[in-house]
Parts: C-alpha cells; structure tokens; sequence
C-alpha cells in the first residue's frame, strides 16, 4: 500500500473531546503517526478555545457577521491554513461533540464575514473523521458520519471518511489491535 503524496500538506487536528487524552484522541495520534514527516501537524483541543456562543443573525439586517476575535479568530485562521482537516470528536449522543457541534457552527458566521470568502476557500480541502463509540456497532456513528459528510460536501471539500473504534473507558483503545491497523491505513489511498 503506498501513501499519499503528503508533501507540503498541513493537517490540522482538532480535537473534540471535554477530556484530554481519551480514546479517540489516542486513536488520532495512531492515525497521525503513519503520516510523512514533512506533512505539518497542528493539534488545537476545541474544548480549551471557549468559544462565544453562536447566534444565528442569517436574516437580521444583511445576514453578514463581523470579524471573528479571539479564540473563533485563531480557529478560523487555522482552518484557513490547513490543507487537511480531522475532526477527532467523540460519539456523543450519536453525533459530534459538543465544542465539534460549536465549531462547526461557526462556520455558518464565517461564511458571512464580508473578505473572508470561506465557503469558497475551503472548496478542494480534505475533511477526515476519527471517532471512538461504546459498542462494537459502529452503525451507530452513522449520524456522526453523515454530518462530517453532509458537511465536506456542502463545502465541496474532499471527505476521506471516518476512522471508527470501540472503546469506552479511558485507555482502552490501547487494547483495540484492529483499531490499530486501521489506524495505520487511515491516511493511505
């Protein structure tokens, strides 16, 4: 199996657990670890970013947002930045995690920030999922996946699909083999 051509791409991580070093954080760091060194990585845990609370104002006056600041300013510009992105959120309730739901929410502001054109600059980036889920049912992630899908395809962004794995306390993806080798074929074509 060979690897995709990674050179000069940059992927951003973000991770979207309320715990840091869970499960699927360790199940992307597996993933992560098979890339090419000159492929950049940049890891932002979505829960330390507090973000403001998102306010749909599409249908008050123009529709526009004004400029992001603070810590939805530093999200955007990283995902602006990146080539890649890898949404690494847990299975809650059969979707996204709460601060991954709160991000992808701001993407509806930022699509309406005048000079920001983010609807368009995201257009051809890639959009990866890694989750783990109690069960050994991932069907039960359909609805995690078909939001990162539905998402990728209304950006016309690239989705490479979901890297799926059972685990539920804390360290036990450490025990998962089969999650392992699939972690290693994750970001291979």
């Amino acid at each position: 199996m060979r690897m995709h051509d990674f050179s000069g791409r940059r992927f951003l991580f973000l991770l979207g657990s309320t715990r840091a070093g869970g499960n699927t954080e360790a199940l992307a760091q597996q993933a992560a670890a098979q890339l090419p060194s000159d492929a950049e990585q940049h890891w932002v845990r979505l829960a330390e970013m507090q973000l403001p609370a998102f306010t749909d104002v599409r249908h008050d006056g123009d529709g526009s947002y004004p400029p992001p600041t603070g810590h939805a300013r530093t999200l955007l510009d990283a995902t602006l930045d990146a080539t890649d992105l890898v949404i690494a959120s847990p299975l809650y309730w059969y979707s996204v995690s709460t601060p991954t739901k709160q991000y992808l929410d701001h993407w509806s502001a930022w699509m309406r920030v005048p000079g920001v054109d983010f609807r368009a600059r995201m257009a051809g980036r890639t959009l990866w999922g890694v989750t783990a889920l109690a069960g050994a049912d991932h069907s039960d992630a359909d609805p995690l996946v078909g939001t990162l899908a539905r998402t990728a395809s209304y950006m016309r962004m690239d989705f490479r699909g979901v890297l799926l794995a059972s685990a539920t306390r804390p360290g036990q993806i450490a025990a998962d083999q089969d999650a392992a080798l699939r972690a290693k074929a994750f970001f291979t074509p």
